[in-house]
């Protein structure tokens, strides 16, 4: 007999995921506007406004576990999430983004050639590689202990600092990178719509994202204990998908609206911030000391990384291989399980 409990949080996590897909859909439409109104290029649009806007959750809940928590348990919530991230990223996200380019191509008509527009990949890959460097380094201070360590955590934000004032810097659309923005879902009538509607329709949506994600992080957490998962195998295994829920949305609708650059430069974007920001409050405000678990999602998401600049160095940078880095999450589940027993 199915547990009335059991449903209910089933119900939620249907209902939340339902939420975040349609408020991703508005989320997205109105950034794309705001980076018309604040004449950024579109690719600023994903790696600085939508990576902001949908790791600014993940943040927050970092911020909260390691400033304010109370006891170490809730400040290892923290550190969790900052390596927990990246991971879901550098693996799930990426892996999703190949999964829709290859439906794509497999529905394209006789008029589309089907190809994979993944855009500059020369950007692509330095971005990965400046993420990559930062991460290394973040696994690395998790491995020891000394007295100035803390205030290492002010330079991860000078990075994302850096990193921010690069993307802004890269100026309008070029020829090439130009993309259709369609009417404000607030305003479909109007051909140029007004900047309160933009500014409003953005802030919203992502309220509702924020609130749909941390209640899918709630009854995931819950349905886990019922189907007889340990609790630290749902915190470091399935706590992660569902707090990057909203770039995998954002990957999803940007690659069926034919616009993968948009989608795949909200992931870097993202990755950049879950590698500085969550990981600059963690090093501040905790020992930022690694067990088993972490340091296995960190060596993963290395991995995972290594796989993927093979793949755009190589000029096999396409749909089918970056299905292939969903692996290295299966992976990392598989030997997290003897660890944790």
């Amino acid at each position: 007999m199915i547990d009335g409990n059991f449903m209910l949080h089933v119900v939620i996590l249907l209902a939340c995921a339902v939420a975040i897909y349609l408020s991703c859909e508005w989320f997205v439409n109105a950034v794309e506007w705001l980076g018309l109104r604040l004449k950024i290029g579109p690719l600023a649009v994903g790696t600085v406004l939508a990576a902001f806007g949908t790791a600014l959750p993940e943040s927050v809940v970092t911020f909260v576990a390691v400033v304010f928590g109370s006891g170490s348990a809730q400040k290892d919530i923290g550190v969790g999430a900052a390596m927990g991230g990246p991971l879901a990223l550098a693996t799930a996200a990426y892996g999703v983004t190949g999964f829709m380019l290859l439906t794509r191509r497999r529905k394209a008509t006789a008029d589309d050639d089907g190809g994979e527009d993944v855009g500059d990949t020369r950007k692509l890959a330095r971005d990965q590689r400046w993420f990559l460097a930062i991460f290394v380094v973040k696994v690395a201070l998790g491995l020891v202990a000394f007295a100035y360590k803390p205030v290492l955590g002010l330079l991860f934000f000078a990075a994302y600092g850096v990193y921010f004032w690069r993307e802004l810097r890269g100026g309008p659309a070029g020829e090439n990178d130009v993309v259709d923005v369609e009417p404000l879902r607030l305003q479909p009538r109007r051909t140029t719509p007004a900047t309160w509607a933009v500014v409003t329709q953005a802030l919203v949506t992502l309220a509702i994202i924020f609130v749909a994600s941390q209640l899918f992080v709630h009854a995931l957490e819950a349905i886990g204990p019922m189907i007889g998962l340990p609790a630290a195998v749902t915190a470091l295994l399935l706590s992660p998908i569902a707090t990057e829920l909203p770039e995998i949305m954002n990957a999803i609708i940007w690659v069926r609206q034919g616009k993968t650059r948009l989608a795949l430069a909200n992931i870097s974007g993202a990755m950049m911030i879950q590698a500085t920001v969550p990981s600059g409050l963690g090093i501040l405000f905790t020992p930022w000391r690694f067990d088993g678990p972490l340091l296995l999602s960190g060596v993963v998401t290395i991995i995972a990384m290594l796989f993927l600049l093979v793949a755009l160095g190589s000029g096999r940078f396409t749909g089918r291989t970056l299905t292939w880095a969903a692996a290295f999450y299966g992976v990392f589940a598989v030997c997290l399980i003897p660890i944790l027993a």
